[in-house]
């Protein structure tokens, strides 16, 4: 039997008399802690600066409090939504013998009323009721998430720094684009190496020269791309240094395992390994969930219906799978999931771009399997290892 799914209920017994419970309210400038306290029969509400001894403090004031009333504490259960400050707090906690926990904020419950009151102090009698009810190994009242560790956290900034940089390499291009075509100017390449330079030389179809204020406008954002495109290639060198130097380690062997998967890329298969194919997933399930690549189902008595993909799994992965979906069909035509992709589609190829979807999501689940259990898919075809 599978082990059950620890982060979507509790596996441990909840013994009320001797835990002390606190969940916090977090914002940029402040903290909301409200606790259950074991014979204390008000329910404390304490508002701190953003100060993690601070808060450490305010724990053990309670835990004596409880003490006091005659209940020996045995366990602090302290839980907070998921956010803009991370796991540190969740770390810093746990090293100090606190269990913590990181609550998935589109898991928990709340009033569909249209102009529902919302405080910092209503969220934290939310977050009370949603914790306890997982702690109690209840389903449904919250799902937690995985709390990774510093080195993990840090290994995702490269590819999500890049992904940024692209982007920003982007706008900047077509910021000149359309600068240049407020003047009438078109087909002119301004990746070119000498694209400053030729600036100089353009002529607007009056036979005019680029206006000064937009010469200098357009050479500052070649310079910026200059600059973006360097830092691109500084973190996909250092990348191929570190694959080359770290080769026995686990994340570093998924990477050059996809990697010789032809159609896959360097950067995808650093992409893929470290948002998902290394995390502990229970199932398949619980991967293309993760991929954001499940469907959404509208079903009420005769109405029945699909709304389109669910998207609350990892926006990165979604949109890198479904690329490489497509880049999948040109590289490995002879894969038996390609042949399934074009018999689902010879007869209907108006549903091309929603059985791409469908192709993804088996794709994401062929590589984990590749990696996880070293199963090499039908006829998908390898480099040679190097």
């Amino acid at each position: 039997m599978p082990k059950l799914n620890d982060l979507s209920r509790s596996l441990t017994v909840l013994k009320g008399d001797s835990t002390l419970l606190a969940v916090i309210e977090m914002s940029q400038s402040s903290w909301l802690i409200a606790g259950i306290v074991p014979g204390v029969e008000r329910q404390p509400l304490k508002k701190l600066a953003v100060d993690e001894s601070a808060l450490l403090k305010l724990l053990n004031r309670w835990r004596e409090e409880a003490e006091k009333a005659g209940h020996r504490i045995e366990r602090i259960a302290i839980a907070f939504e998921a956010g803009r400050d991370g796991f540190w707090l969740a770390r810093w906690l746990r090293a100090r013998d606190i269990e913590a926990h990181v609550i998935h904020a589109s898991s928990v419950a709340v009033s569909r009323e249209h102009r529902r009151a919302k405080t910092d102090r209503l969220d934290t009698e939310l977050l009370k009721r949603a914790f306890l009810g997982w702690l109690r190994g209840e389903r449904d009242h919250c799902k937690m998430v995985a709390i990774p560790t510093l080195a993990q956290e840090d290994a995702k900034r490269p590819n999500r720094e890049r992904e940024s940089l692209v982007g920003e390499q982007s706008r900047i291009v077509n910021r000149m684009k359309a600068a240049l075509a407020r003047l009438g100017i078109r087909g002119f390449n301004l990746k070119l190496k000498k694209a400053v330079e030729r600036l100089d030389g353009l002529r607007t179809p009056e036979g005019e020269p680029i206006p000064p204020n937009t010469l200098a406008e357009l050479k500052r954002d070649m310079e910026r791309r200059r600059l973006v495109r360097s830092q691109i290639r500084d973190i996909e060198g250092t990348r191929l240094e570190r694959l080359e130097q770290a080769l026995g380690e686990g994340p570093h062997v998924m990477v050059r395992l996809l990697a010789r998967v032809i159609g896959v890329g360097v950067e995808t298969a650093d992409m893929l390994v470290q948002e998902v194919l290394s995390r502990n997933l229970r199932d398949r399930r619980a991967v293309a969930r993760y991929g954001g690549l499940t469907g959404a189902p509208d079903e009420s008595g005769k109405k029945r219906r699909e709304k389109g993909l669910a998207r609350s799994g990892n926006a990165r992965v979604r949109r890198g799978m479904i690329q490489l979906a497509w880049r999948f069909l040109m590289f490995q035509k002879d894969s038996a999931l390609a042949r399934w992709f074009y018999a689902r589609t010879k007869n209907a190829p108006q549903t091309r771009k929603t059985m791409i979807v469908a192709l993804a999501r088996k794709l994401l689940i062929t590589l984990w399997r590749l990696v996880r259990e070293g199963v090499i898919p039908e006829g998908i075809v390898l480099r040679p290892a190097s």
